[in-house]
């Protein structure tokens, strides 16, 4: 049984940063990309960052670039998202995914799913 748990979400004043942790468990992680997706509420899940089978290729939404910063650990099935500068519109569930093609945006091309973890930036 595949699951993904993410955790590290709490409330953090603007500009603050935190660090989201994924642990995979139940899939060859090597074998799968893995995304960052954020859902802020009345809004639609929206692509935050991914990072390919290595670790060697990121890619990150307009709106996170600079600020943060996917990496992957395999040798601990884990998967981590720092976020730094944090602002109000940051806002959201975030959750990871795994998916076993490459190079995906959309959230239809993701295999597996987190329950989410809930960040909130206070202004």
């Amino acid at each position: 049984q595949v699951q993904l748990v993410e955790s590290g979400g709490r409330l953090v004043q603007a500009g603050g940063s935190l660090r989201l942790s994924c642990a995979a468990s139940g899939l060859p992680f090597s074998s799968y990309f893995m995304g960052w997706f954020r859902q802020a509420p009345g809004k639609e899940r929206e692509f935050v960052a991914f990072i390919s089978w290595s670790g060697s290729s990121t890619s990150y939404a307009d709106s996170v670039k600079g600020r943060f910063t996917i990496s992957r650990d395999n040798a601990k099935n884990t998967v981590y998202l720092q976020m730094n500068s944090l602002k109000p519109e940051d806002t959201a569930i975030y959750y990871c995914a795994a998916a076993l093609r490459g190079y995906q945006y959309d959230v239809e091309e993701y295999d597996y799913w987190g329950q989410g973890t809930q960040v909130t930036v206070s202004s």
